[in-house]
C-alpha cells in the first residue's frame, strides 16, 4: 500500500466511524467529523499531514 492509499483509507475510516458515533452514541461527535473534513481540506493547501509521518515511520513508501 503506498503512502497516499493509506491516508485516504484511514481518513475514509474516520468519517465512517464519526458517523457511527454520530448514530449510535451523540450528535455531538459531528465535531469530530468537521475536524477530519477541516484538516483534509488544509492538508489540500499546506500539503501537511500528521498521519504522513505515522505511516512513514511505519515504513509505506
Amino acid at each position: 500500500m503506498t503512502l497516499n492509499n493509506a491516508v485516504r483509507a484511514l481518513a475514509g475510516t474516520m468519517v465512517l466511524v464519526s458517523v457511527a458515533l454520530v448514530y449510535f452514541v451523540s450528535p455531538w461527535f459531528l465535531l469530530f467529523t468537521i475536524f477530519i473534513g477541516l484538516n483534509l481540506i488544509q492538508s489540500a493547501f499546506t500539503g501537511f499531514c500528521p498521519p504522513e509521518f505515522l505511516f512513514r515511520k511505519m515504513g509505506l513508501k
